[in-house]
């Protein structure tokens, strides 16, 4: 997509190691990066904590962009380690002549954690599934023959809806609570489908399974795991609901591409989903850990067939607000080149 913008890029990456070796590495990861002459240089806010001293030190004679989808300390991590990651992240985040955010939620944290509204920019992520130039939402034929053994077909299996869950098997996905608000449903209401890295987090892959052997959840989840990108896009458009019971997304990707594929979602009211889904139009956000509230919309989906239409409707059509990976991939550019442009030492405005 870069090239089609104009854009060369250029990677220079971290070694996977533990936190503190991987950070020693900052200061080869930076001379690689002077070795490129860029005229920008772009930081990912998960590597702004391992760079932040050496910026500090020796900032790159380029000016320095940082890209953040996540908050200043992650979203992953426990206390301590994020008041670590937090204060290092502020750290580069200081000396970035402008921060390009994935939500105007994100954008509020990182006011709140002490950065200058004025150098801002939202830059949402793309609604379109696809965006390695693949047909967005798979190919008619490939949907229509189920996708081979592992992909959509009948995802209803005999029940009123086909609920699908798109999530990586992390503890703030809420792939647990999920699982008791199913528990609650009538056998015939749903059958719910999980599609995701189920090996992203290990303890918490033991801790669903276990789940799973219970009576009430069992027979009617199907576990897919990591599937490629034009399969995701074929579930979206063989199910009638997308549920994700997530408490900390700084944009919710997923949302939003369910939208776009006409579905009504399902969540908690927290992190962005709130911004993207309006309750009661096109889909449900419930007070966070209320397990009998999830289940209460699910079931309400699962009983109304004309409700779950109207909402998907409206969740398509609210989606054509959102942007696509190409407008997304425009607007990061644009910055890009403003940044660059902008004499040393002045920040941009937020957008």
């Amino acid at each position: 997509m870069a090239p089609s913008h104009g854009v060369r890029w250029a990677f220079a990456a971290f070694p996977e190691r533990p936190f503190m070796l991987s950070a020693a590495a900052g200061g080869r990861v930076l001379k690689t990066v002077a070795a490129q002459h860029p005229d920008v240089v772009l930081l990912d806010s998960i590597a702004a904590a391992h760079v932040a001293p050496w910026v500090a030190a020796w900032p790159p004679a380029a000016p320095l962009v940082a890209i953040l989808h996540q908050p200043p300390g992650g979203v992953d991590h426990g206390f301590v380690k994020t008041r670590l990651l937090a204060a290092l992240d502020l750290l580069a985040y200081r000396r970035a002549r402008h921060l390009v955010v994935a939500s105007a939620a994100l954008a509020d944290e990182a006011i709140r954690a002490g950065m200058p509204e004025g150098c801002l920019t939202v830059v949402a992520p793309g609604r379109d599934v696809a965006a390695d130039g693949a047909p967005p939402y798979g190919d008619a034929d490939d949907i229509a023959s189920g996708m081979h053994a592992d992909g959509p077909a009948d995802l209803r299996q005999g029940r009123r809806t086909a609920l699908l869950c798109v999530a990586n098997w992390v503890p703030r996905k809420g792939i647990l609570q999920l699982l008791d608000a199913i528990g609650r449903l009538p056998q015939a209401a749903a059958t719910l489908h999980l599609v995701g890295d189920d090996r992203a987090d290990p303890p918490y892959r033991h801790a669903v399974m276990q789940r799973l052997s219970h009576a009430d959840v069992a027979g009617r989840v199907v576990v897919h795991g990591p599937v490629p990108r034009r399969q995701v896009a074929a579930f979206y458009h063989a199910s009638d609901v997308f549920v994700l019971a997530s408490t900390k997304e700084p944009y919710g990707t997923v949302y939003g591409e369910a939208m776009a594929a006409g579905l009504p979602v399902v969540g908690w009211d927290a992190g962005n989903l709130p911004n993207l889904a309006r309750t009661g139009l096109e889909g449900f956000a419930v007070r966070p850990g209320d397990v009998p509230a999830l289940a209460a919309a699910l079931l309400r989906l699962a009983d109304d067939e004309g409700a779950r239409e109207r909402m998907g409707d409206l969740a398509r059509q609210r989606a054509q607000a959102f942007p696509t990976w190409d407008d997304s991939a425009a607007a990061l550019f644009a910055t890009l080149r403003a940044a660059a442009a902008c004499p040393r030492g002045r920040r941009g405005r937020r957008q």
